[in-house]
């Protein structure tokens, strides 16, 4: 399984103080460790990469080294290392970037050759997605690949889950997102491991693959994503094949009620989303609420704000539900795989 993606950038290889390095979603590189790096850059190819820096270094200026004459960029075939127990696939892109990725390490590289090939193609030839002039076009690029080949590791890759071959007839995959600070990777958390932590206050960036198993229903693949507005856009790679959809809201902040409505609904409208089943948690219910448990006039009152509100009775052609959940006290937590299997 891909664990993480790391990219190296610069004038050129041999002056590692003026590399710029960015990871995801960790930084699974030192920065600090030239000795790490070196080896990284050596190792892509015997250390070819880092002559051919010092003999185009005085016909390359800095506004023109990431660019060939065609206006396409070359990529080169990837190359597996091993370097301080890390399992790397990295490629050289122009002869001035080089691209990592780190598996587990009993993963096989090569079974990602072509995806991470194609991938980097499709981005930097066709959809010209990134300049690698702006910081954020460059994260948002490591998300896509990641997201991207996390995907066909977890659906192509003949190496599986152990758990998934057992449950593989009932193998669901649970798209989970909503804007940021509303529940969601706590939300997993509690349900795999029955725990929650009242100080984890920094917000996700990273996307993650939970695996969980519903007692004798099935096993549900949670795909929870990054709810920041910079995140937003890769929602629609993570939502590819669904099985159902949960749409998480913060159900006492409703200073950002119009913000997760506009949110959500730009995600329903879609065509190729046309019949999945959603989901909607209104999170964080014991905050406007007193005691342990909410009545069920309360109950009612509540939901009919919400729904109007976000005008949840206007979807349509698919099964949906609203629960008011408190990942917090457990509120209604462990009827949640049993609604995802009874929506579906």
């Amino acid at each position: 399984m891909l664990t993480n993606i790391f990219l190296f950038i610069g004038k050129n290889f041999q002056d590692l103080n003026q590399l710029n390095i960015y990871g995801y979603p960790n930084d699974i590189i030192n920065f600090d460790d030239k000795d790490q790096i070196s080896k990284v850059i050596y190792g892509h190819d015997h250390g070819d990469q880092i002559l051919k820096s010092k003999a185009q270094s005085s016909q390359f200026s800095p506004s023109n080294n990431l660019h060939n004459t065609t206006g396409l960029y070359l990529i080169d075939s990837p190359i597996p290392q091993i370097i301080d127990g890390l399992n790397i696939y990295t490629s050289c892109i122009n002869g001035k970037i080089i691209i990592g990725l780190v598996f587990d390490k009993d993963d096989n590289p090569y079974d990602y050759k072509d995806i991470f090939n194609e991938l980097l193609f499709e981005l930097l030839n066709v959809e010209k997605s990134c300049s690698f002039e702006d910081e954020i076009e460059i994260e948002n690029f490591l998300i896509t690949i990641f997201i991207d080949i996390r995907r066909f590791g977890d659906e192509q890759v003949e190496r599986r889950p152990q758990i998934e071959y057992r449950y593989q007839e009932s193998f669901i995959k649970v798209f989970l997102f909503g804007i940021d600070d509303v529940g969601k990777s706590s939300l997993v958390r509690r349900i795999k491991t029955g725990e929650f932590n009242d100080n984890y206050f920094m917000p996700t960036k990273k996307f993650s693959i939970d695996y969980v198993q519903a007692e004798e229903k099935g096993f549900l693949a949670f795909w929870d994503m990054p709810g920041q507005r910079t995140f937003r856009k890769k929602w629609l790679i993570g939502l590819q094949d669904s099985n159902i959809v949960i749409y998480m809201i913060d159900v006492a902040n409703q200073r950002r009620f119009e913000e997760s409505k506009k949110e959500f609904w730009k995600i329903i409208n879609r065509y190729d989303l046309l019949g999945i089943p959603v989901l909607i948690l209104a999170n964080k219910i014991d905050l406007i609420q007193h005691s342990d448990e909410i009545t069920e006039d309360q109950s009612e009152k509540l939901k009919n704000e919400i729904n109007t509100y976000f005008e949840f009775d206007k979807i349509q052609n698919r099964e949906w539900k609203l629960l008011f959940t408190s990942v917090k006290t457990k509120f209604n937590i462990e009827i949640v795989t049993k609604e995802i299997f009874d929506l579906i």
